[in-house]
């Protein structure tokens, strides 16, 4: 009699499976950190450009009202109407096409006028990855200016 319902077994054998494994778990070994590094790369990258975003938006700001915005009245006068004094009478904003408050880490951008390394100019700081003072590497702060050492 001829079987017709002939059992054909196929599939992958354990230790084909186990090997996968092994291969796939290595390369995230390797790669991850690859990746994390890549992804700090672009988030200092853009803090950087953040700054020199509104760093462009506050020399505006001043071309127009003869003075940068205060300490107290802040980055939202880049979007909004200062209310505090000195209020700008000749404000032509919003300077800024989106509000930019936060740094990449979720912090807020650091703004003081008079500056303290800009003496004429304000000081704009991103704490980097720490969101503390200072730091090396990834938790280096981005400043707009240099450090002289």
């Amino acid at each position: 009699m001829l079987n017709l319902y002939r059992s054909k077994r196929s599939g992958f054998s354990l230790i084909y499976i186990l090997i996968i494994i092994v291969v796939v778990v290595i390369i995230a070994v390797v790669a991850a950190p690859r990746l994390l590094r890549q992804q700090e790369k672009g988030k200092r990258t853009t803090a950087v450009n953040d700054i020199d975003a509104i760093g462009l938006a506050l020399d505006i700001y001043a071309s127009h009202n003869g003075t940068y915005p205060s300490t107290e009245q802040g980055l939202k006068s880049l979007w909004e109407k200062p209310i505090i004094a000195p209020i700008p009478n000749k404000w032509q904003g919003p300077y800024l096409d989106k509000p930019i408050l936060k740094d990449p880490w979720g912090n807020d951008y650091i703004y003081i006028y008079p500056g303290k390394h800009n003496k004429h100019d304000y000081d704009l700081i991103s704490y980097g990855k720490d969101g503390a003072y200072g730091g090396k590497g990834d938790n280096e702060d981005i400043t707009n200016w240099t450090e002289e050492e």
